[in-house]
């Protein structure tokens, strides 16, 4: 793919400044939060006055971009660590139910830890449906990634022997890994059921999802690669079957998730939400999980719903392509009350895997790539946040014409795809 030397130049500079205008530095407040008391800087998943609170997926999923620096990354990791919860499981008011060595979804400025998506509350009316009974499964997986980057930048892994509330890293590490639900009938995959329902992957928390789940299982894989590569340099064992549950989990996406009837697309999930996961699928051919078939099948499919314009729009994806909605109502079979059709995870477009999407079909349609990311960057410069208050690029997600916007100065709708154009351009 031939890539304009200015237009990758704005999307590093645009990212610096959006990283930046995320940070919440000691003492300060966003609307009407409770001011940053932790004693050091905050990274939250965007600028303006969105999402005031840490949140543990973001924050992940920015580091790759090589923007946030390894102090950040050792306190953010030290604060998560801080607010796991203990070998107790809690039970709360609200119904939903904390497993021991739990992870946090997001962490209030003033230390509270929230482990549900849709709600600010520490206490015990958080969680619950339609958000889940047990807390999300991505963040321990996520948590474990912090790790691996901090040990990427620095070279040291000295952090992982420190103790953290009375308990080494590297033991809540595992434990956070252990934490979530597995089926080991799929070859390991992260499972949930309506009677103690969990949301795999917090993108797509107002999605409704039972059964194996994809993109959750496609995080603990790249966990259990990460804890691989730790204990090949280092010689320090995080999990001891790491490699068997990576070499497992790979064999068996394709015949998990694969939909049978051919279309090339992996499931969401194979109970409720058994609809074509665009993101889900990207991310599989990304981390490089399918057999040769499998994957030929996938990029098929996504190169199809380019061609015919079902999955992206102004250089975003959709999480289900146009084609395979539920119902001219939803994309899903079941999403959230009040998430209307077009809109936020239910059919909006979203900038945050457009770097996967171009890192798939890269080798294959260089052309075509290099359209989406010309897309991609004119809707940035149209709408740069930098310009005044009334622009906001990077949003969170958008429908067409403009519709819809949510959430200005989003965070992982630079970080994420800068990350994977910067790796794919070696």
């Amino acid at each position: 793919m031939t890539i304009d030397e200015d237009d990758l130049r704005f999307l590093r500079e645009m990212t610096r400044d959006v990283i930046e205008a995320s940070r919440v530095r000691p003492g300060q407040k966003i609307g009407n939060s409770p001011a940053n008391t932790l004693g050091h800087t905050l990274m939250r998943p965007g600028g303006r006055d969105c999402y005031p609170a840490m949140w543990v997926r973001d924050f992940s999923m920015s580091l790759d971009s090589g923007l946030i620096t390894p102090d950040e990354m050792r306190q953010h990791l030290r604060l998560i660590a801080s607010r796991q919860n203990g070998s107790r499981r809690q039970k709360l008011k609200s119904g939903a139910i904390i497993p021991p060595y739990a992870i946090a979804d997001h962490i209030n400025f003033d230390g509270g830890a929230v482990f549900y998506p849709g709600t600010m509350s520490a206490g015990d009316d958080q969680g619950g449906e339609p958000f889940g009974i047990l807390p999300p499964a991505d963040d321990h997986y996520e948590f474990l990634h912090i790790a691996y980057s901090l040990w990427k930048a620095t070279n040291d892994a000295s952090f992982l022997d420190e103790t953290i509330e009375g308990l080494r890293l590297r033991e809540r590490l595992a434990r956070a890994f252990d934490a979530p639900q597995i089926d080991d009938s799929t070859g390991g995959m992260v499972a949930t059921s309506a009677k103690d329902r969990a949301v795999g992957f917090g993108f797509c928390d107002a999605v409704y999802l039972t059964g194996s789940i994809l993109f959750a299982s496609l995080l603990r894989y790249r966990a259990a690669r990460e804890i691989v590569r730790i204990a090949d340099a280092t010689k320090i064992s995080i999990v001891n079957n790491a490699a068997n549950i990576a070499t497992t989990m790979a064999s068996h996406f394709g015949k998990v998730f694969a939909d049978p009837a051919g279309s090339g697309w992996l499931f969401a999930a194979t109970d409720v939400g058994r609809r074509p996961d665009a993101w889900g699928t990207l991310y599989a051919l990304v981390l490089g999980v399918l057999a040769p078939e499998e994957a030929r099948a996938a990029r098929d499919a996504v190169i199809n719903a380019l061609r015919a314009g079902t999955i992206t729009y102004e250089g975003a994806v959709r999480h289900v392509p146009t084609d395979h909605d539920a119902s001219p109502a939803s994309a899903w079979d079941r999403v959230a009350p009040g998430v209307a059709i077009n809109t936020y995870q239910n059919g909006a477009y979203w900038h945050v895997p457009t770097g996967w999407l171009i890192a798939a079909i890269d080798k294959y349609e260089p052309v075509l790539a290099a359209r989406i990311f010309r897309d991609y960057i004119a809707h940035l410069r149209a709408q740069d946040f930098r310009k005044g208050p009334e622009f906001g690029a990077p949003w969170e997600c958008f429908g067409r014409d403009g519709a819809g916007r949510r959430n200005a100065v989003y965070m992982t709708s630079v970080t994420v795809p800068l990350a994977a154009i910067e790796q794919l351009r070696g």
